[in-house]
């Protein structure tokens, strides 16, 4: 469903915005924890219409086309639980607001500090995640800013059930309406209109693919947080522990294939393909893996090249986010050759390595410039709540001013304190 409203004005809405960000800056800890509570009981006793709205949405995808991707992220049937209580969790994080830290006192007797604040108005741009709408909630209260979302013509119904539940139960708490606004069209002029928003909007957070976080960089007034896309790997080595790590690349590709954080590509060092590889094939082939291999991993799983399941990786094939359950091979010959491939094809979202040997685990370490990096584990942690942050806003694979899911402190920036006693510079 889309809806285009006749008209919008955005800079009314960046104004209330604004206004209702120095509203919150002053709300306590207790009274933003209560409302979080108070939003989590509304989604989960409002279940019932929320996912028949989502219902809804997912029917018009299907309809019109959509990916299984996109129709994985679009569907809230059996997550809103499991949202509501990222909700609760946050609430039980510590408030980053008002913290102090790096406290000095100069040798002129000056005493310094920085203490966090909010960074004031988020603008949320987001596509086919409906999660979004509550994390970005939950999250932007928590740490004191005010936010205007635009949602996808996909989950507008979804988007809008959720709204409607959130605002309930925040104003209830006493919290500005305008804390939460939510652009209710799907005409894409009011993204180029967000995007150029600076007088009131201090940082825009594009959610989806990599034409909207192109667009983004290239149209906006205001400073953009991009990630998201994930072409994540995983090197095996010669010595890794190789039924562990079947079961670890088996996560990473299936456990939920339509994310950023899935695994695309597995490198294997070629002192164990042939024995390896094999493996991997009909270990993941069972769920419905099928797998691009360049010429050697080809080889190394016994000349499968007639198994329909097994293709000869294109030229593009190892720069693709797949999305799907279809997975990359590549032999390798050796920790260096591994990072080299890495360095050309990552996206800095994701990369790991399966080694018993730590000299190579802590080289991959130092080595690997992304946003997160593993040592023996699942890609799939790369997550704001399966890392103890409550929820996320994003995942950020640049580097300034963060990286990797971002949650409540990515959400604050600082100003510094500087107390004195009638001191002038001399």
């Amino acid at each position: 469903m889309s809806r285009t409203a006749e008209t919008i004005d955005l800079t009314d809405m960046g104004k209330r915005a604004r206004a209702a960000a120095l509203q919150l800056a002053r709300a306590t800890t207790e009274q933003k924890n209560a409302a979080l509570r108070a939003m989590a009981g509304a989604l989960e006793a409002n279940a019932e219409a929320i996912l028949a709205a989502n219902r809804l949405d997912l029917d018009d995808g299907r309809a019109n086309g959509l990916s299984a991707a996109l129709l994985d992220r679009l569907d809230l049937q059996k997550r809103l639980g499991g949202i509501a209580a990222d909700v609760r969790n946050v609430a039980d994080l510590p408030d980053p607001v008002g913290q102090v830290f790096d406290a000095a006192v100069l040798d002129n007797g000056l005493r310094v500090s920085k203490r966090r604040v909010p960074i004031g108005v988020l603008g949320v741009i987001y596509e086919a995640r409906p999660n979004v709408t509550v994390d970005v909630a939950a999250l932007a209260l928590k740490s004191g800013n005010a936010v205007i979302l635009r949602g996808g013509s996909e989950t507008y119904r979804s988007n809008m059930a959720l709204v409607t539940v959130l605002r309930d139960a925040m104003t209830a708490h006493g919290f500005p309406a305008d804390t939460f606004q939510y652009i209710e069209s799907t005409d894409r002029q009011y993204v180029g209109q967000l995007l150029r928003l600076h007088q009131y909007v201090d940082m825009i957070i594009p959610r989806g693919g990599n034409s909207l976080h192109t667009f983004c960089r290239e149209n906006s007034s205001i400073p953009v947080i991009t990630g998201g896309i994930g072409i994540c790997h995983l090197y095996v080595d010669e010595t890794a522990d190789q039924d562990a790590a079947i079961r670890i690349i088996h996560n990473a590709k299936t456990q939920r294939p339509s994310v950023c954080n899935a695994l695309d590509t597995v490198l294997v060092n070629q002192q164990i393909a042939a024995d390896f590889l094999p493996r991997v094939v009909e270990y993941l082939g069972r769920d419905g893996v099928t797998f691009r291999a360049e010429a050697r991993a080809l080889a190394a799983v016994n000349g499968r090249a007639n198994d329909p399941r097994v293709e000869f990786a294109g030229p593009d094939d190892f720069d693709t986010e797949w999305l799907s359950l279809v997975l990359g091979l590549k032999v390798v010959d050796s920790l260096d050759d591994a990072l080299e491939h890495i360095r050309q094809h990552s996206t800095q979202h994701s990369d790991g390595i399966l080694t018993q040997n730590m000299d190579a685990a802590n080289r991959f370490l130092d080595e690997v410039d992304s946003a997160a990096v593993y040592v023996n584990a699942s890609t799939r942690f790369t997550d704001g709540s399966a890392l103890g942050l409550g929820a996320e806003i994003a995942i950020s694979t640049q580097r300034l001013h963060a990286r990797g899911p971002m949650a409540l402190e990515a959400l604050t920036t600082y100003k510094w304190m500087i107390v004195g006693e009638g001191h002038v510079r001399p």
